[in-house]
């Protein structure tokens, strides 16, 4: 074969490599190639601490919303994330956020030690709603409260956990499946190759 036409060869087929090494994600997430910005914010943590935008910079954050007096989706939620980060974080800078959409229950002592039975090192964040629903809206996730005077209720809030990148914008969505008669959760699995697709 003609030299010239053994180097085109070449070129192309690294061309074609080149194209094909953007691995499509599941039905079960959603890859935002171009990362939607996030606006900054201000939210305080289990420890007392203010949280805001420049706490997701540098390593890759798995958002999830839910509330300590959740009877379902929230504790398997987490016992999933924590299945889920406990083998990311052996490649990646992973970290978790759980963010309370119940503000007037969930007290900073409350989230503190909910979020220890899980993982101590997950933040378990949360704001008054003022704060807290520009927030949630901006990395695509959305909750809704009932104004009701009762001390019991339910927060109905989405199950799927959001994905930041860490230049702390939103690169993806890791929706929860559902199924008739079962909790609507994400899967473990599925999540882990999901986020591996989008990282690399």
């Amino acid at each position: 074969m003609d030299p010239l036409m053994r180097y085109i060869l070449f070129l192309l087929a690294l061309l074609l490599f080149g194209c094909d090494k953007d691995v499509p994600v599941s039905e079960h997430a959603i890859h935002y190639k171009q990362a939607k910005e996030i606006q900054d914010f201000n939210l305080q943590d289990q420890h007392g601490n203010t949280v805001t935008k420049r706490d997701l910079l540098g390593q890759w954050t798995l958002i999830f919303l839910g509330y300590t007096s959740c009877p379902d989706i929230c504790p398997m939620t987490l016992a999933k994330l924590t299945e889920i980060h406990t083998e990311l974080v052996q490649q990646h800078n992973v970290k978790v956020w759980f963010v309370s959409v119940d503000p007037n229950r969930d007290t900073q002592q409350q989230r503190k030690a909910y979020i220890d039975y899980f993982n101590s090192d997950f933040k378990a964040v949360s704001a008054e709603h003022a704060n807290l629903f520009p927030f949630v809206r901006n990395i695509g996730l959305i909750y809704a409260i009932n104004n009701s005077k009762e001390t019991e209720y339910y927060v109905d809030h989405s199950a799927s956990v959001a994905l930041i990148s860490p230049q702390g914008n939103l690169s993806g969505i890791f929706k929860a499946k559902f199924a008739a008669n079962e909790v609507p959760l994400i899967d473990a699995a599925q999540v882990i190759k999901d986020f591996n697709a989008i990282v690399h």
